[in-house]
């Protein structure tokens, strides 16, 4: 049996990596090189709340699937970095 809260952790996950991707490539570059602030404003506000959310599930996840506190810290840490969230799917796989 899945344990749901695993997978919809798995799926913000990726969701949010795509969105925090799409702020530092796109949304950034339009606001510095072509002068349209209003892109980080909407792709920030939207990475802002999948990033809340993304906290949320971990935090459920965690709980609910039982894996060590070390493990909630590295996919913690690897939603900070660019890319880090497409490293941490395999992982999050084996937990559902």
């Amino acid at each position: 049996m899945k344990n749901e809260n695993v997978v919809k952790f798995g799926h913000i996950n990726t969701i949010e990596g795509y969105s925090y991707l799409a702020l530092v490539f796109i949304a950034m570059p339009m606001k510095y090189f072509m002068d349209i602030p209003l892109a980080v404003k909407v792709v920030g506000m939207i990475h802002g709340i999948l990033f809340i959310l993304f906290c949320m599930l971990l935090a459920k996840a965690w709980h609910e699937a039982k894996w060590p506190f070390k493990e909630s810290v590295v996919f913690f840490i690897a939603s900070l970095i660019p890319f880090g969230t497409f490293f941490t799917k395999a992982k999050i796989k084996t937990y559902e």
